[in-house]
């Protein structure tokens, strides 16, 4: 090719490029100038300009009540005010813990905004409070998300603002040294920044968030009990719970819908260590938007959600019953305290399900709402000393059902040939042997009225003293038995006598 073509050539290819550049450009200004008018010259993520009207004062709510849609069409200025309070509540029956709260509950109030608002931000500090706390807000786009401008101690009050840029789910919690032990006794929250469309409308929201407890007592050990600081840093939970106490969501407290509505949980985890795998027993999410933020996944069964995150999930009910919500880690569900409840009422439609109603057998005596108050009122009177056989058979009736029925049956019968009976039965002539048994457990041939059987009795270590004697004492008075009472020192005794085999170390 001679110099000539080589050039025209040349000119050719240089024309092409810049045409195609101006092309590029010209399809790109129309994007830059929306841009800037969206934005108006602020943050690319969220910024729709300055607060519009008045200033509003946020409705903030308790769990598990979420406050309403935000149904506006323009950013505002929103006044949040959030009070740090330290305070006794009930993490289980008969058990009381120390929680640090923001709002007064565990998890703390709900904040609901819209992205682009601006947040004036209030924390108080109340004068009664033996520590100094901050808040780190997870969608605060700045150093420390807030917790560098709110330390706040005792009876005083901070102030700072922030932009909400970014729409989602976010966790908010203390950050104040040592971190962990603020976020283990019940120092965190959600707040959902909504996008200015707004989320689509359903039936009923709800606010369930998880947490990890860590006290020197084991599981359900009553009185009252300290925060423990090497179990914590060991991650070794006695309690894994919804909305900060055993039974928040189960009985009167659980959750309600009717068949066909529609159902949004806004759930978080405030750790301070554990993920959870949140599930709903029976159900399905039809949407489940990961991590809080603005995609979804669809037809889930189990979602994780990490220590410090949140997940939205939405589903249809669609046949009446209790839907089990736990944490699928399952002995967090069953033997720490990670369950919830759904109740849906409404027609039962046999093409879609034919089963009964979730019974204790399934839930232990966690399904049994109405017993609460019982447990209650035999702790304290155990605590107290006055205790009477009545007093600890009801409240045996009740851990009974729930723990050992499933082999004894309601009955006291047990199953032939498999499991013997402790209705009528020679075996409870010798007390400290039915105890054994309780706590150690029993493998290998038995002989029980006559019959013999060869099963496995798993330990029961899990129990407390109080909860054994007061479960012996109901069958020692059920069905046609001797009569008496077994005592708590009488099991502690035993206990501390006995060796007790490998998983049985409680």
């Amino acid at each position: 090719m001679n110099t000539k073509a080589l050039v025209i050539l040349f000119a050719a290819a240089a024309l092409l490029v810049a045409h195609n550049v101006e092309s590029a450009e010209a399809d790109a200004k129309p994007i830059v100038i929306a841009q800037s008018q969206e934005f108006s010259g602020g943050s690319a993520r969220g910024d729709f300009g300055p607060p519009q009207g008045d200033p509003i004062q946020a409705i903030l709510t308790s769990p598990p009540e979420v406050p309403p849609p935000v149904n506006r069409d323009h950013p505002a200025r929103v006044i949040v005010e959030l009070e740090v309070v330290e305070k006794d509540m009930q993490i289980s029956e008969g058990v009381n813990y120390r929680f640090w709260t923001f709002g007064g509950t565990v998890p703390g109030s709900f904040i609901r905004i819209r992205q682009g608002d601006t947040v004036e931000f209030h924390l108080r500090n109340h004068p009664g409070s033996k520590m100094p706390h901050n808040i780190d807000l997870h969608a605060v786009t700045g150093s420390g998300g807030g917790a560098t401008s709110s330390f706040t101690a005792p009876g005083h009050e901070s102030v700072f603002s922030f932009k909400a840029l970014s729409p989602g789910l976010f966790v908010y919690q203390c950050a104040t040294m040592p971190v962990g032990m603020h976020v283990a006794n019940g120092m965190y929250g959600l707040i959902l920044v909504e996008p200015p469309g707004g989320l689509e409308p359903v039936d009923h929201e709800y606010y369930v968030m998880q947490g990890d407890f860590y006290t020197v007592g084991k599981y359900r050990e009553k009185g009252n009990q300290p925060f423990d600081m090497q179990k914590a840093i060991e991650e070794n939970a006695t309690y894994v719970l919804f909305n900060g106490a055993e039974g928040a969501l189960v009985g009167e407290n659980a959750l309600k819908a009717k068949v066909g509505d529609t159902v949004r949980l806004f759930v978080g985890n405030g750790g301070p260590n554990l993920v959870s795998s949140f599930h709903v027993i029976g159900e399905i999410f039809d949407k489940v938007y990961s991590e809080g933020g603005s995609h979804f996944q669809e037809n889930v069964q189990t979602t994780l959600v990490p220590a410090g995150g949140s997940v939205i999930t939405e589903f249809r009910v669609e046949t009446p019953g209790t839907f089990i919500l736990i944490d699928h880690s399952i002995f967090r569900a069953f033997n720490k305290g990670a369950l919830g409840m759904l109740k849906v009422e409404g027609e039962l439609n046999k093409e879609i399900y034919t089963g009964k109603e979730v019974d204790n057998v399934y839930l232990s005596d966690k399904a049994v709402g109405e017993g609460a108050p019982v447990m209650v009122q035999v702790t304290a009177a155990q605590q107290a000393g006055q205790a009477t056989l009545e007093d600890q058979a009801a409240a045996g009736a009740i851990l009974f059902n729930g723990t050992c029925s499933v082999c004894h049956q309601n009955n006291g019968m047990g199953l032939p040939g498999v499991f013997p009976p402790i209705a009528r039965s020679d075996f409870l002539a010798d007390k400290k042997s039915v105890i054994e048994a309780v706590i150690n457990g029993i493998s290998g041939p038995i002989t029980v009225n006559d019959e013999d059987y060869n099963s496995v009795m798993p330990p029961m270590s899990h129990l407390n003293d109080d909860e054994i004697a007061n479960i012996l004492t109901y069958v020692y008075n059920s069905w046609g038995n001797p009569g008496g009472v077994v005592s708590i020192d009488e099991v502690a005794a035993v206990r501390e006598s006995t060796r007790r085999p490998a998983g049985a170390a409680n």
